[in-house]
């Protein structure tokens, strides 16, 4: 985050109070937790404009939004525009995206873009999540959601994840480095670390160890990220949000949002923090006060494929700020 010219965030009114205080035995009672601290409105600043949240950004996945012109979509009310990492490197390619001067010029839009990481959809698609990634999953088995071995095209290792296209079969590798190229290729004035997404479905164990990857690599594409901001220089400002992951779990979700504030204590990395991953509906406004509970107050927080308005208005309520989905 040293030398962000051009992001920043303003935090604005107090919008009420995150439900209830942790209770004595939970994670946060003995850490240090800030405590919950409610909804806010708040100013995002960006290289190309602002984004007054809370705010929902709508997802042009190949750098379109279905059916909609830029002008029209910005008649809407529309502050931002969401684009996808995995979509774009498939097709048309991310050199061809920043031959056309980034994602905003390439697809004619006037203000803030994103980008998210390709990770979601590389394993979505991959490891083939039947429901996606359900947020009730009464009644789903474990076939119903993650498919069986042969059907899948991903594997996720140590390293990254080794993906065929949804298109031709062909195969890639995705790692924290090759994603972060791809985004700064792709010039979105905000963009997220690599992180492995999981379900609802997946065992304890398994959370374990991926919210454990997920932070190692989070890392790696600080290191990324610090790289190629220095050698693009001239190029303005991307500003790279850090995952949280850890499912439906309050202890897993906490310790993941303390590693990265700790890692961003250590260098000044993260300009903000996205939520992303399995969350439960009926639990949706108390998972993301955890991890809000744990996060700086001066870094935006974004909700990763959260769309349904109850949602959003649970989530604004327990301290999220901006929003994407399909």
């Amino acid at each position: 985050m040293d030398g962000a010219v051009g992001f920043s965030f303003d935090v604005g009114t107090r919008l009420g109070t995150a439900s209830r205080p942790p209770s004595a035995d939970s994670p946060a009672a003995s850490t240090g937790t800030k405590g919950p601290r409610g909804g806010r409105t708040g100013t995002i600043h960006t290289p190309h404009g602002e984004i007054r949240t809370p705010a929902f950004i709508p997802v042009g996945t190949k750098a379109t939004v279905k059916g909609v012109l830029p002008e029209t979509l910005a008649a809407t009310g529309a502050q931002a525009v969401l684009g996808n990492a995995y979509h774009l490197y498939l097709q048309p390619g991310p050199e061809i995206v920043d031959e056309a001067g980034g994602i905003a010029r390439f697809m004619n839009w006037p203000g803030p873009t994103v980008t998210d990481s390709g990770g979601y959809q590389v394993l979505s698609l991959g490891a083939g999540f039947g429901k996606v990634l359900a947020m009730d999953t009464t009644g789903l088995e474990d076939d119903d959601v993650i498919a069986a071995g042969h059907e899948r095209l991903a594997e996720v290792d140590e390293d990254g994840v080794t993906f065929r296209s949804f298109r031709d079969g062909s195969e890639h590798r995705f790692t924290p480095e090759v994603s972060m190229r791809i985004q700064h290729q792709l010039g979105a004035d905000i963009i997220f670390a690599f992180d492995e997404c999981t379900t609802l479905l997946n065992t304890r164990d398994y959370q374990v160890a991926s919210v454990e990857r997920t932070h190692r690599w989070a890392r790696r594409c600080l290191d990324e990220h610090d790289r190629l901001t220095a050698e693009r220089a001239g190029k303005p400002y991307q500003a790279l949000y850090g995952v949280v992951q850890g499912a439906q779990y309050e202890d897993l979700r906490r310790e993941t949002a303390r590693g990265l504030v700790e890692l961003d204590s250590e260098r000044g990395g993260f300009d903000g923090y996205g939520i992303g991953g399995a969350l439960e509906k009926a639990r949706l406004g108390e998972i993301v006060r955890w991890v809000c509970e744990e996060l700086p107050e001066d870094r935006p927080r974004h909700m990763l494929g959260i769309s349904e308005p109850d949602d959003l208005v649970a989530c604004v309520a327990a301290g999220a700020d901006t929003f994407d989905c399909v």
